[in-house]
């Protein structure tokens, strides 16, 4: 018997999507500018439980806006300081093991999070690893097809703002 793919798994989950059984989550890509290379560099982080690669996220918090949940989250889990826009960049989906052992699928508003400063001291420090990668590596390490997706379009969104800046 052959495991099961990421997608078919998703699948099978569709239907607690289309009827509202699902949670949502609010998430940072984090980006900076390489000084050396000025190109565009997104910061994944590893997951606490699989080690996989992810983004920062977390739960809705009372009185708080997606986009500060975002930033929150990106302090918390990497240390990252720095600001996320207000308007989401997207969303992906993404299957969500709960505490019960029930999988239920979790729809991910994300934000863009420019990177001002990656501070030392920080809640999850030690928990887990992070790195820089161009969008491309970002996207071939992370497994969500929707988060590839966006990873993917990072750079080309952020020339087209700066070309319209001009």
């Amino acid at each position: 018997m052959s495991k099961k793919t990421y997608l078919s798994r998703l699948a099978d989950a569709a239907e607690k999507l289309f009827t509202g059984r699902s949670i949502e989550q609010y998430a940072a890509i984090c980006y900076r500018r390489s000084p050396v290379l000025k190109d565009v560099e997104i910061l994944l982080i590893t997951s606490r439980d699989s080690r996989r690669w992810i983004i920062p996220k977390g739960w809705p918090i009372v009185g708080k806006l997606p986009h500060q949940v975002a930033e929150r989250e990106a302090w918390e889990e990497a240390g990252v300081k720095g600001k996320a826009r207000k308007k989401s960049f997207g969303y992906y989906t993404y299957l969500k093991s709960l505490d019960t052992g029930d999988t239920v699928p979790a729809v991910v508003q994300v934000h863009l999070l420019e990177v001002a400063e990656l501070v030392e001291r920080f809640p999850e420090r030690g928990q887990r690893q992070l790195q820089w990668f161009s969008p491309n590596e970002a996207a071939a390490h992370v497994r969500e097809p929707e988060l590839k997706s966006l990873m993917r379009r990072v750079d080309m969104v952020l020339k087209e703002n700066k070309k319209n800046k001009v």
